[in-house]
């Protein structure tokens, strides 16, 4: 009998589980409940790499693409198993206040394209689709529900083509306009579809721009065929806390994103700043994930140092789950 001493014992179990994990797609790795670190900020990233008030920051994925791929290595190396790409406003709608509405297919594709150069195979790439900035007839606008379905059509069916490995639907405040976006990106790909709110804050508690709330924009988007809901954008991740604990309520077995901001945007002189410090976040990461967040991320003001302080509490996590399953897994073999 030979008998392995235990710290190569360690060595080889976690080897294993390494080798495991880079098998495993997305989805498979969101399905058997993994904890994940999606990136920060890309707006205010941008905007620190020199992006100018009113310029287009998807036109930078091919004007200043080393900076765009740099934003995403810089997240990779702090720890984010999944990059979103630089294309929230890439559908025709946004794009064209840019001037730019013949460039979805050039800018779309190279987002999807600088993501997973940086990504290299060790993780994965969701392609972010915003609003289109338009809201529908039904609710006051100028757009048919089926414009929107257009919109996005076109748009998701790129990012597919470009190699993604998840649609990522962010930022919305209107149902009807993520309905449309979610049946687009069911209907024309084969990809995980992440549907994510913005909440504020208010005496009735937290609401969309349109009114909606956790419950019903959990329940509503995985109607419409999300596979994962959750918020973006709007709030510090304390009140990210109180959402995630709606949403789970509402869905108990639907995976959760969480991307809080750094805080609330404060003015000092001419500069707008976000003041929740990594360390400050990072000690909420546990209370966000025992509140139901499966994928936690940044939004505004978010920067590598806020997402490796997260990930550090995150992977900690992750390593007590995967040794309580270890275990449990003994057990049952020894009982059988």
């Amino acid at each position: 009998m030979v008998v392995i001493p235990a710290r190569a014992g360690i060595h080889s179990l976690l080897k294993r589980m390494e080798k495991e994990i880079h098998m495993k797609s997305f989805k498979e790795r969101v399905d058997r409940g993994d904890i994940l670190i999606s990136d920060g900020a890309m707006g205010t990233y941008l905007q620190a790499k020199g992006l100018k008030p009113g310029e287009c920051m998807e036109s930078w994925c091919v004007s200043h693409p080393n900076v765009v791929k740099g934003i995403h290595e810089d997240y990779i190396a702090a720890g984010s198993d999944l990059v979103e790409t630089n294309s929230f406003g890439g559908t025709g709608y946004k794009l064209k206040s840019y001037g730019l509405a013949d460039k979805v297919r050039e800018l779309n594709q190279a987002a999807v394209a600088l993501a997973k150069q940086a990504m290299a195979g060790k993780g994965y790439v969701a392609a972010s689709v915003g609003p289109t900035g338009h809201i529908v007839e039904d609710e006051g606008g100028d757009v048919t529900p089926q414009d929107l379905y257009k919109a996005f059509k076109e748009q998701v069916v790129v990012l597919e083509e470009g190699g993604a490995d998840a649609l990522c639907i962010e930022t919305m405040a209107s149902l009807s306009e993520a309905v449309q976006a979610i049946k687009a990106a069911k209907e024309n790909t084969k990809l995980p579809v992440i549907c994510t709110f913005t909440f504020e804050a208010s005496a009735r508690g937290f609401r969309t721009m349109m009114g909606v709330t956790p419950e019903r924009a959990a329940r509503e988007a995985v109607a419409a065929g999300a596979d994962i809901v959750g918020a973006n954008c709007g709030n510090g991740i304390v009140n990210m806390i109180e959402i995630t604990r709606q949403m789970r309520a509402a869905q108990p077995n639907t995976p959760i994103l969480i991307s809080a901001n750094a805080g609330m945007p404060v003015l000092e002189g001419e500069k707008t700043v976000f003041k929740e410090t990594p360390e400050f976040m990072a000690s909420k990461v546990n209370d966000l994930i025992k509140a139901g967040a499966q994928i936690i991320g940044g939004c505004c003001g978010t920067t590598p140092d806020h997402i490796a302080a997260m990930a550090r509490v995150a992977k900690a996590a992750r390593q007590v789950d995967s040794q309580r399953s270890t275990a449990n897994n003994e057990k049952r073999r020894s009982a059988g």
